[in-house]
C-alpha cells in the first residue's frame, strides 16, 4: 500500500470519528463542561460539528500539500460534496444520540 493510499484511508477514518464526536460526547469540544451542568444543546453540537469540519478541511489541505507538493484549486462543488459526506458520516452518532439512546435509557429505567 502506498503512502497516498494509506493517508487516504487514515483521512477517511479520522473524518468518521470527527463527524461523530459532537453527538457522542457531553463535553463541549471534548474539554469544557456545558454551562448549567446540563448536557450540550443541539446548537452546541452543531457548532462543534462545524468547527470539526473546518478543522478536518484544514488538516486535509495540509496533508495534500505535504504529500503532493501543492494544493490543487477546487471549486464550490468539491466543498459541497465534502460537507454532504461529513453529514452522512455524522449520521450514526446523530441516530445514537436522538433515536437509540432515549430508548435505551427508557429500557434501563423500566428494568430497575
Amino acid at each position: 500500500m502506498s503512502t497516498l493510499q494509506t493517508a487516504t484511508v487514515i483521512l477517511i477514518i479520522v473524518s468518521l470519528i470527527a463527524a461523530n464526536l459532537p453527538w457522542l460526547s457531553e463535553r463541549f469540544f471534548l474539554f469544557f463542561s456545558p454551562p448549567g451542568g446540563q448536557g450540550k444543546t443541539l446548537w452546541m453540537r452543531l457548532v462543534e460539528w462545524l468547527a470539526l469540519l473546518v478543522l478536518f478541511l484544514l488538516a486535509s489541505i495540509g496533508l495534500e500539500k505535504k504529500l503532493m507538493g501543492e494544493v490543487y484549486k477546487q471549486d464550490w462543488e468539491f466543498y459541497a460534496v465534502i460537507v454532504c459526506l461529513f453529514i452522512v458520516f455524522a449520521l450514526p452518532g446523530f441516530i445514537f444520540r436522538h433515536d437509540l439512546r432515549p430508548h435505551l435509557e427508557k429500557r434501563k429505567r423500566r428494568t430497575k
